[in-house]
């Protein structure tokens, strides 16, 4: 009767605490509606981040993001990069990695604009951590070597302890395990020193991977272990007593205590599911499967595994892919489907080899060094003894031989350098070709992904759109509709375009009219006339201006032309100065009453003053036959 009650009690107290949580995030939420000082809504929406953070990341995130735009709506420099961390924080723990790179590296530009050294040393170790993920250690040991710098050069002792602890991952990935203990030993001391207590929770989880690496697996259990007890009366986040449990369990696996091993895996999985911790879950699946085909559990073992590997293949996380493929291939030989066993150890060798990282770079680099300064002073040694016999001999003869000797040996010398200069260029130039090709398809081919994927959600909208009764709800469907389709517009072009930076503005007006008037079932009654020259703009611009203008024409749509009225709507888009874009929307229909109230929600009223603003542009509007809106943006025209 024991294990019931205990697991009663978990669940109580979990409950509880999640209770106590969102009771918490009600209160600064109300706080938030009434508080009209920008400054303090800033800090309240940090708090409300921080505290979804302990038990729901998808909501914190959604915080994190209106930090963001009202950062940016209040041209506040100094929490605009501390928001786009915050939100690249919750992408890089949901697995959204682009998404988080995008952020982290937001967060870095910001932070450097304001010479703010401890926000670019944080923003730095997290992208660290998206190189690691990635299997990019080379660049994770980068980026933490820099974060170090910047934490020493503000003696920030707490902050160089994080980096020691993450330099010695970063080494310990590289398989220089006693430079990576070093690090971990260091940290220790450091923070036992100046009471760091939560950066030791991460010392210790340091040391234990270290030790784990090097075989030693009793040591490695006892730092995991202190880092969870330690982590546990420190209060630590949910997702970081997950994260301490499955280390532990890994060191128990290691030394042969399967049973108590796999146990504690369930008992983390479980914890990870209730959270919805995807990072957690998935690598706590592959330990389940791991452990499973230990105890000869192959069964078991093949689901976890195969899960484990689709997951890794749909994020992109090729950290720990090679062993995965590796246990899956031992399963199946264990379950006699050799075919099976054969791709999977195929599929590992291939992942090896695309990811091994070389040390020779360096060694070849050290060689070279010392092989050109052996030249050198054998090249000296040879114009002392020259000058030596010039002087015993005072024969011309052999000045003239010995000068001429020299002269043929620096121009073969410098031929061959040259060369084989030229020749390393030249691959350098094929090598980097290559690169650039590869990546403008990978950049289409996620641009065409992004434009299938607003499909989708245009389609599902429809969908919805079509249950229901309501005639405002439904036109407030029909307006989402069309601003994602505008966007998918954009992503489409790019990708279908020679040039990925920029976009045909006329073509893609062209498209966005016909999408708009079919929604409204409007073709035969209203004309849609693009009066523009052609003209580029980079994505930044374009999306933006795309979604005043789908606004505008969607007003225009349900408002300009009553009762089926006819007319016509005119879009231009012009380069009056160099640093001025001129956008003008104008339709002939019945215009706009004097003093007369607002239609609809007022939603698409404050998108367009707000993307007016992020483009730093003015409206002006006449209601003079029909309506006619003007903006002035200061941007410029894409190359």
């Amino acid at each position: 009767m024991l294990k019931p009650v205990i697991v009663f009690i978990t669940l109580f107290l979990s409950a509880a605490f999640c209770f106590s949580q969102n009771k918490a995030l009600d209160s600064l939420s109300q706080l938030l509606e009434k508080e009209k000082n920008n400054p303090i809504k800033l800090q309240l929406l940090n708090e409300m981040v921080d505290l979804a953070f302990q038990f729901d990341m998808k909501l914190a995130k959604t915080y994190a993001k209106q930090g963001v735009l009202l950062a940016i709506q209040t041209n506040d420099n100094v929490w605009q990069p501390q928001f786009y961390e915050m939100q690249g924080r919750m992408h890089a723990n949901l697995l959204e990695l682009d998404s988080a790179s995008s952020n982290f590296d937001k967060a870095l530009k910001g932070y450097t604009a304001i010479d703010n050294k401890k926000g670019q040393a944080t923003t730095l170790f997290k992208i660290g951590w998206v190189h690691k993920r990635r299997g990019e250690i080379e660049l994770a040991l980068k980026a933490d070597l820099d974060a170090l710098k910047l934490m020493e050069s503000i003696d920030d002792k707490l902050g160089i302890a994080g980096a020691y602890s993450r330099i010695s991952e970063d080494l310990n990935k590289q398989g220089r395990h006693n430079e990576a203990l070093a690090y971990a030993l260091r940290t220790i001391e450091l923070s036992k020193k100046n009471k760091f207590n939560e950066e030791l929770v991460y010392a210790y989880t340091s040391a234990g991977d270290t030790y784990m690496a090097m075989g030693n697996f009793k040591a490695s259990y006892d730092y995991f272990d202190q880092a969870l007890t330690l982590a546990k009366s420190l209060g630590f986040s949910i997702y970081d007593i997950i994260n301490f449990t499955n280390n532990r369990a890994n060191a128990l696996k290691r030394m042969g205590n399967y049973e108590e091993a796999l146990k504690e895996y369930k008992s983390a999985y479980a914890k990870a599911e209730e959270v919805n911790y995807e990072n957690a879950m998935y690598v706590i699946i592959a330990n389940l499967g791991e452990v499973n085909l230990l105890l000869g559990n192959y069964e078991d073992a093949l689901t976890y595994q195969l899960k484990t590997v689709a997951l890794q293949e749909a994020e992109g996380d090729v950290s720990n892919l090679t062993e995965n493929y590796g246990h899956v291939s031992s399963i199946y030989e264990k379950l006699g489907n050799y075919p099976r066993a054969l791709e999977f150890e195929r599929k590992a060798r291939a992942m090896r080899d695309s990811t091994a990282k070389m040390e020779s770079d360096k060694t070849m680099s050290t060689l070279l060094t010392q092989f050109e300064t052996e030249k050198k002073d054998a090249t000296i040694e040879l114009q002392n003894a020259t000058i030596n016999q010039q002087k015993k001999t005072k024969v011309l003869y052999i000045i003239l031989s010995s000068l001429l000797t020299f002269i043929l040996f620096g121009l073969f010398y410098y031929y061959k350098k040259r060369q084989k200069k030229n020749q390393k260029l030249q691959q350098l130039n094929l090598e980097l070709d290559t690169k650039n090709k590869q990546n403008e398809l990978l950049i289409k081919e996620i641009h065409h992904r992004v434009k299938n994927n607003l499909e989708l959600v245009k389609s599902l909208l429809a969908l919805q759109s079509e249950q229901l009764e309501d005639s405002k709800t439904k036109e407030a469907m029909i307006a989402s509709q069309n601003r994602v389709q505008s966007m998918g517009i954009i992503h489409q072009k790019l990708y279908q375009g020679e040039n990925l930076k920029s976009i045909e503005m006329k073509d893609y007006f062209l498209n966005l009219s016909e999408g708009i008037l079919d929604s409204f079932n409007a073709e035969d009654k209203v004309k849609i006339e693009c009066a523009m020259d052609r003209l580029k703009l980079d994505v930044d611009t374009a999306v933006p201006i795309g979604l005043i203008v789908n606004e505008l024409l969607t007003n225009a749509l349900k408002y300009a032309f009553p009762e089926n009225g006819k007319g016509n709507i005119l879009i231009s888009l012009s380069q009056s100065s160099p640093e001025t874009l001129t956008l003008k929307v104008a339709d002939n229909g019945i215009g706009k009453r004097v003093a007369s109230s607002a239609k609809g929600t007022g939603f698409g009223t404050q998108l367009i003053q707000l993307l007016t603003q992020q483009l730093e542009g003015n409206m002006i509007e006449e209601y003079d036959n029909g309506t006619s809106i003007l903006f002035q943006f200061k941007t410029k025209p894409a190359a």
